[in-house]
This record gives C-alpha cells, structure tokens and sequence, in this order.
C-alpha cells in the first residue's frame, strides 16, 4: 500500500510544509475518531482540480466501524461526493443531510475542511456508523461536544497544534481517561477511568467542580515547590505532557487546549495510569544495570588474571613456557576487550570495529622492532550481539597474533583486516605479506594451538567456514564466513 507521502507526491499539488502538517494531523487524529465514534477519511484534491484521493484512513476504537476495507488511494471524481466538494468551496464544516443506507447500515456522514494557515488543503470525511445509536449516556455527549469543538478547531487551522512535538504512541488515549474543563481550568466532566487514576494517586474527593491544576498539584506537593510545567499542563493552558508520582502511583497527563472562533472555551486532559508500565520500566533499567555490573566485574577479574599469569611468566626461565603464558594473557586480553565494551552498553551488542581496533592494536605491541608491521583496518564489522563477539574477538587475535609472530618475523610487511558486512552474514579476511604456509599444509591436521582455537571457533561455535591458503603476491590469505542470523 502506498504511504501517505507516496499518494500526495504522485497526485497532488501540497507543497512540503503542507505534507507536514497532513503528518502531524494525521499522527494524532485518532482523537478525533474515538470523540466522534466515527472513521475518518483524508482526501486531498489532485493535481488538475478533477477530483480527490484518500491519503488516509481511521477507524474508531470506542465505535463500531463503517469500512472495512482500506480506502486509501481511492480516487473521487468532483461530484461523486458533494459533502466533500462543499466542504473544500465553501470552507465549512458540512453536517446536512440525511443518513446513507447504500452500504446497509444508516451511516451519517460529515465533512470537516482541513486549514492550515489562510488555504484549505484537504478535507476529513466523517461517517459515523448509526446501527448501535442509542440514548447516549453524560460520557458520550461529553465526547460529542469535545469532537464538535475539535473539528472546529481543524476547520480554522488551529488543530494540530504547530508547536506541538509529534504524539508519540504511547501517550494517552481517549478511553484511557478524560477530563474535560472549563475557561477557568475546573472540572465540568471526568470519565470513571480519570477518576480512577485520580483515586490511585490519593485522591478521595470528587472531582468534577474542582480544579485540576491545584488538586494535583496538592497530590504531589505538601512543602516542596509546585511544579510550574504540571501546573499548565493540569490546567489544559498548553499542549503538554507530564508525569505525576504520588502514592505510588505513576499518572501521565495531556493537555489538549479548546480555541474556537479565537477564544478559548476550555479544554481537553487525557489521562493515562502508567504505575505498572514505570515499575516494568524501572525493573528492566535495574537489571541492565545489574548485567552491565557483571561484565564490569567479569572484565575486573580477566585482567586479574592476565596480571597473574603475566607475573608468573617473568618467573619462568623457560623461553617456551613464557611465550605460553605471554599467549594465553593475550587470549584472556582479547575476551576482557568484549566485557569492558558490553559494561558500557544497555543492551548485548558492541560496536565490534572498536574491539577489532584494540585488537589490532594489541597484535602490533608483540611484533619485534626492526619488522616495522603495523597491522590496518577496512571495511567494518559493524554491531555484533555478544554471543559472536566475544569468539570473534578470540579468533581475530589469534590469527594476527600468528602472522605477527610467525608470517612476518624479524622482517617488514603488510598486515590488513578486511572485514565485509551484508545482510546476515560477515565476512572477514586477514592477509599479511609474509613467509606463507607449506604448500602441504593442513588446517585439518595441524597441531598449533592457536589455529586449532581459530578452527573450532569458527566452524564448531559461530557455524561459520574456515579457509586458509596463498596470498597474491607472497604471503597467507586467511577468510571467515560467518552467519549472523536474521537479527543482525
């Protein structure tokens, strides 16, 4: 299905402040369909003037509704809908006629102008499905009326709000709880939901008659300063949201000023109870927190015991048992990198280009002086979910760790990693200009340590594939091809 910027660029005239404004009306005009108990229809005049195209669609949650099937991209020709081409020459809100049976259901249908600015750029189609209408009760009239007064608001372009920052999708909806208020910020009408998160936070007294800034302001302050931004926004003075915490209690508030005909009539608070979303919130930073704890202590201890395995090497006298030891503090090096890296994130993933740096860099610090290697980087590995880092960092150390030693002894060379990053899958080589391996040389049958750790890394850990053989040009030409799996 093509997006709403999709539809106006192929068919209309908008120019891009006035997408913009489509954009924000439409990310928060499922207020206006759950007021109204009615879908919602944008249509937009084509490019030529012939007619009109559905850029998008709502659908009430708090009504039943009239189609239930997608209209949007659906092209009206002028004429075919009158309540639309008035709406649009005449600049009004549109509400005669008598309901429509052609679908088999009476459905009352309005059409709303959409103003931004002094032009009219579009038009909201409202119908409202009748088959369930009956003897509407204080709430829904209170709906109602909030729905009239927002439609007008649209109407003479003051709804959505231009200084207003997107809804976002968690803020409260109308079914979460609503207050409505008069010009003097008090309480006309509170849905038994915003009663009920009022009664959470402390409240015992009713609340319609009161004042909704100074009630809430009493719940959460007793000596301390009152909050000037919950103030406005209690009082429904600005487009805001806020949180309230008392009692245990965690209550979000929006604010939704009234303005018609210039002059504010009052206005619109949703509430929303969020105890339970904060205190999941809260538990999942406490355990982050408590796993980033962890690979800092993990990391603490490698290090401890790479400084004691570094201390007993300079005991040995042994050349072949200090330079195991000297390897396995690099081993012990590369792992403690990974753990250092995930302390410092919420989640199990790392940047995995700066552990191979610090990889690289480390595998420079064992080569002799006069060989003059200095191993480089291209391409990038991207981030890595710690279950692939951590071998992957084991691996890489090993093989430039073999090539420093080994390939390029005692003379100068190149030294480069190359890794390659695609859809689920990484590839990584790494070649250096040195020595070269036996034409006869088995990786299957060699009796290194370091390769037999790179090969069950690889193969049996990361399920990956392993080959080794000539560089062009002299030298080792090692690959990695390694699956990440959907989620990476």
């Amino acid at each position: 299905m093509p997006t709403l910027t999709d539809l106006v660029l192929r068919h209309t005239a908008l120019d891009e402040a006035d997408l913009e404004w489509m954009h924000s009306l439409v990310s928060d005009w499922q207020l206006l369909a759950d007021l109204s108990f009615a879908d919602l229809i944008l249509w937009i005049p084509l490019r030529d003037g012939s007619g009109w195209v559905a850029i998008a669609q709502m659908r009430p949650t708090t009504g039943p509704t009239v189609y239930h099937d997608d209209v949007v991209g659906t092209i009206a020709k002028r004429g075919e809908r009158l309540l639309i081409d008035t709406a649009w020459d005449e600049r009004r809100i549109c509400r005669e006629g008598d309901p429509d049976w052609s679908s088999g259901v009476p459905v009352r249908e309005e059409t709303i102008p959409v103003r931004r600015g002094e032009r009219v750029i579009g038009v909201i189609q409202r119908s409202t499905n009748l088959s369930s209408a009956r003897t509407p009760s204080r709430l829904e009239l209170t709906y109602l009326q909030s729905a009239s007064d927002l439609a007008q608001m649209v109407a003479e372009g003051r709804f959505p709000f231009p200084e207003e920052e997107p809804i976002l999708v968690r803020s409260p909806r109308v079914g979460d709880g609503l207050v409505r208020l008069d010009r003097g910020g008090r309480i006309t009408y509170a849905s038994p939901n915003a009663l009920s998160a009022y009664r959470r936070l402390g409240l015992a007294a009713d609340l319609v008659g009161a004042d909704l800034g100074k009630v809430t302001a009493s719940l959460c302050y007793s000596e301390e300063p009152v909050d000037e931004s919950l103030m406005i926004v209690a009082s429904g003075r600005a487009p805001r949201e806020t949180e309230v915490d008392a009692n245990g209690a965690v209550v979000q508030l929006r604010a939704i000023p009234l303005i018609v005909s210039g002059s504010r009539i009052g206005a619109l608070v949703l509430i929303r109870d969020v105890t339970e979303l904060r205190r999941r919130e809260r538990e999942l930073m406490t355990k982050d927190a408590t796993i980033r704890e962890i690979h800092h202590r993990v990391k603490n201890n490698l290090q401890t015991v790479a400084a004691l395995l570094r201390l007993q090497a300079r005991r040995l006298r042994v050349p072949e048992g200090r330079e195991a030891l000297e390897e396995a503090v690099r081993r012990v090096g590369s792992i403690a990198i990974v753990h250092e890296t995930l302390s410092h994130t919420p989640e199990e993933l790392v940047d995995f280009d700066d552990i191979a740096d610090r990889v690289i860099a480390m595998s420079a610090e064992v080569s002799v002086p006069e060989a003059h290697v200095t191993p480089r980087r291209t391409g990038t590995f991207g981030v890595l979910p710690a279950a692939i880092a951590t071998p992957l960092a084991m691996v890489l150390t090993e093989l430039l760790q073999n090539a420093v030693q080994h390939g390029l002894a005692h003379r100068p060379g190149r030294l480069d990693v190359i890794a390659s990053r695609s859809p689920g899958r990484l590839d990584v080589e790494v070649a250096d200009s040195g020595t070269g391996f036996p034409e006869d040389f088995d990786v299957e049958a060699t009796t290194s340590l370091g390769l037999q750790i790179v090969r069950t890394l690889v193969v049996s850990e990361l399920g990956g594939r392993l080959a080794i053989g000539p560089r062009d040009g002299g030298g080792t030409r090692v690959t990695l091809d390694i699956p990440l799996g959907e989620s990476c």
